[in-house]
């Protein structure tokens, strides 16, 4: 009786130290974590450098997800969170600079596809909850410098179905699936009508250029002049502006115009510089402009080239445009 209730205490515990739903206690288990795998190698069949990044990338999580290890509050499928974050900036950065939109879009609905069914196999994992809260946190933070609505999209508005995705949060992941749907890349920006401080009215679309930088700035922002400074400062850039190859429109879409007429003069003078005099970018959503500033860079049929991206990344597409 005795052996057989110790027993019956051993697998009780080690079912505790396998079990990973919740995030667990924080308890050190009896697993030595692994290391996150290798990058897939393509094939020698595959020569083509761009069609080698993209074996990669559709490849990138088979090995992570191909087999149930043991999770805790620091391990996520046998490997640390922090390792497994890594991972995830890696997969991003891959996506965000040596793939197309396209293609991007769909690696990212397929990564949430290979989530879900390890989800469905396995509904003690942590992997479906860790990566419910980190896809947001790099695609969708305002303040995170690989932000990329584009790639979040498919992602999100699979999380808004999931019958694993947390219940209390789908509402928030279909408000962000509408969001993040619009003047989505490729597809023509939204226009709107603003007014210059002279009293100008001007439209997005009437602007005529062969490539046009939507600025949304607050006066007094200092990343906003910060990028202001650099726009003025890079020769460059500079050039296409007074060439009329390149057109900044930047635009203040809040209430306190006083504050911005007063700022306005410190704007280059060669930019076309406004406000959103009846409030609808903000009251109908026209732009999600979760943060200030915000960049979008159309092209010369005002299609969306890049979607409130980074000033990391769009300085320099702007100075190597040709």
């Amino acid at each position: 009786m005795r052996r057989a209730l110790r027993y019956s205490l051993i697998v009780i515990c080690a079912i505790f130290l396998v079990s990973c739903k919740g995030g667990g206690s924080g308890k050190a288990t009896a697993f030595t974590p692994r290391a996150f795998p290798a990058l897939p190698e393509p094939p020698s069949v595959i020569s083509d450098p761009q069609e080698k990044t993209e074996y990669v990338v559709s490849n990138y999580w088979n090995e992570f997800l191909g087999k149930t290890y043991p999770c805790d509050s620091n391990i996520v499928n046998g490997v640390t969170a922090d390792e497994v974050e890594k991972a995830l900036g890696t997969y991003v950065t891959l996506l965000e600079k040596a793939c197309p939109i396209d293609f991007g879009r769909k690696a990212m609905a397929s990564f949430f596809d290979k989530v879900e069914q390890f989800e469905a196999a396995d509904t003690s994992s942590n992997v479906f909850e860790f990566f419910e809260r980190m896809i947001p946190k790099y695609l969708y933070d305002p303040n995170s410098p690989v932000r990329n609505e584009d790639l979040y999209l498919p992602y999100v508005s699979r999380l808004a179905s999931s019958d694993y995705s947390d219940p209390d949060m789908r509402p928030s992941y279909s408000f962000e699936t509408n969001m993040c749907s619009l003047n989505m890349a490729g597809t023509p920006a939204a226009d709107f009508t603003f007014t210059d401080l002279s009293g100008k009215r001007h439209t997005l679309h009437g602007v005529k250029a062969e490539t046009t930088l939507l600025f949304f700035t607050n006066p007094g922002c200092p990343a906003c002049k910060d990028i202001m400074e650099h726009l003025v400062a890079d020769e460059r850039i500079a050039s296409l502006v007074a060439s009329g190859r390149l057109a900044v429109v930047n635009i203040y879409i809040d209430d306190e115009l006083d504050k911005w007429r007063e700022y306005a003069s410190v704007y280059p003078k060669d930019w076309y510089n406004g406000y959103d005099q009846s409030y609808l970018i903000r009251s109908d959503i026209t732009y999600n402009v979760r943060a200030i500033p915000s960049l979008y860079v159309l092209d010369s049929e005002k299609r969306v080239v890049m979607k409130d991206a980074p000033a990391e990344v769009v300085l320099p597409y702007l100075d190597n445009l040709k």
